[in-house]
């Protein structure tokens, strides 16, 4: 029995039909699974309820978007302000705070030590009655009576 070999053109022929077929049948069977897939979802999760609608949403999103575009937000500029420190930490804790904090009540008392020389020179006085004696020199106080 001879058998007959198919020629090219029909191969070709019926593998085309063969794949449009598949085609078909995949396509049907992803709707038949976006169905099934909607179906649960109606199901399972109720549907979304927004306060607002989509629009308004969009609205606001494009109006942030703008004011950052603008620079409308500027960093203030800050002032120094002088504040004690009791201020200072009623401010930051509030009524809890009672402790008054005295800083100079924990420091050493130091005695001051004067020296001679200074003393020497804040009691010196009018420089006009000192001049003779500071003036070593005769020509000196000669020199400077002669400028007056």
């Amino acid at each position: 029995m001879s058998e007959k070999k198919m020629s090219s053109s029909r191969k070709h022929h019926l593998k085309s039909l063969m794949l449009s077929i598949a085609k078909g049948l995949l396509e049907a069977e992803e709707r038949e699974r976006e169905k099934e897939k909607e179906r649960y979802m109606a199901e399972s999760c109720p549907p979304l309820a927004m306060p607002r609608t989509m629009q308004e949403l969009q609205i606001d999103d494009l109006r942030i978007k703008v004011q950052d575009v603008m620079g409308k937000f500027k960093k203030p500029v800050l002032r120094k302000v002088r504040m004690s420190a009791d201020a200072m930490l009623k401010a930051l804790l509030g009524s809890k705070h009672t402790v008054n904090l005295d800083l100079r009540a924990n420091l050493k008392q130091v005695k001051k030590e004067v020296k001679e020389e200074e003393k020497e020179l804040r009691d010196v006085g009018d420089w006009r009655k000192n001049i003779e004696d500071k003036s070593g020199m005769d020509g000196r106080k000669k020199m400077f009576e002669a400028e007056v």
